[in-house]
């Protein structure tokens, strides 16, 4: 029934997300006690015990006596990636987005995003959030892009730090340049050697590496910017580009997809100018860069935006 949902509270997340941000998750992976953890932490005894006793009852803590531990389900959901419950810490990236969303009466009235935390933790977290929804979509994606494609396709995949969508190009046989800003590239680097990927620091607002490529991906961007940042990141694709190339972006897509509108609401709250677009909008940002053939499919539960640079006149 409408208006039921709304009465719910993400209490277990938020309890999860304090007991990260606090510093008791990483103390608990080794036997304490809620007095040692207090004292160690410098936080409040009693709200100490009461997140113990909560943390507990939800299975992330095992108590023995006075002693307090991590329960083994919870220490392979967050640090084990090879558990079938990993996830990491991309639970925090949620958490990170309710702190945002609860300014959003502040935001309606100044239109500007909501003050952010500038833990630099944060990123990684942004990431393993990214790599946790990309993982099952990203094979198959990577495998319709290529389909009747001859191998060693050139794919420069935009912002694509995490490496799911870069990794699954190369699994497809895939020659993968991945751009994205320095930091990122600098977490990534050592993996990204790995797998064979080759990361550029920089900037897309400011310059794309020159190629030439086969493919543009854009995994997620295009909500991030509004209409003058994407035609202009749109246009300097097309010269990237070898005549007849592609590019493919993942995102959502207003009015075709029930939810693109409320997350239309997360880009405001964290985003100058950010949303999500419609397909018109997007078939005539693309042909003012030169791309025809603009097209809309949806490959592994995630919309894709397709399209072909004109072969005759590459702007």
């Amino acid at each position: 029934m409408l208006g039921d949902k709304i009465m719910a509270l993400p209490q277990e997340l938020l309890i999860l997300g304090a007991a990260v941000k606090s510093g008791m998750v990483e103390a608990l992976r080794q036997n304490t006690t809620c007095d040692d953890l207090a004292e160690e932490l410098t936080l409040n005894p009693r709200a100490v015990w009461m997140v113990l006793e909560a943390l507990t009852d939800l299975g992330y803590v095992t108590k023995q006596g006075e002693a307090v531990i991590l329960s083994e389900e919870a220490r392979k959901m967050i640090y084990d990636p090879t558990a079938p419950n990993y996830v990491g810490f991309a639970f925090m990236h949620r958490y990170n987005m309710i702190r945002s969303w609860v300014q959003l009466p502040e935001v309606l009235a100044s239109g500007e995003p909501a003050t952010r935390d500038l833990d630099p933790e944060n990123t990684r977290y942004f990431m393993e959030s990214m790599r946790l929804g990309a993982e099952k979509s990203a094979p198959t994606i990577a495998e319709f892009l290529q389909t009747n494609t001859s191998t060693g396709l050139r794919v420069l995949d935009i912002g694509g730090g995490p490496l799911i969508y870069g990794s699954a190009f190369t699994h497809c046989g895939a020659k993968v340049t991945v751009l994205d800003l320095p930091f990122v590239v600098q977490l990534m680097q050592e993996k990204a050697k790995k797998v064979g990927i080759t990361m550029v620091p920089g900037d897309f607002n400011q310059g794309l590496p020159p190629g030439p490529f086969d493919l543009a991906f854009l995994g997620n961007i295009c909500h991030i910017f509004g209409e003058t940042e994407n035609r202009e990141l749109f246009r300097k694709v097309s010269q990237v580009l070898v005549p007849g190339g592609r590019i493919a972006i993942v995102d959502m897509v207003r009015r075709t997809n029930p939810f693109a509108s409320v997350f239309g609401v997360n880009m405001l709250v964290n985003t100058s100018n950010g949303g999500t677009w419609t397909l018109d909008q997007y078939s005539n940002w693309l042909a003012g860069a030169g791309f025809l053939e603009v097209d809309l499919n949806e490959v592994g539960g995630r919309q894709i935006i397709t399209a072909t640079l004109n072969s005759v006149i590459k702007n």
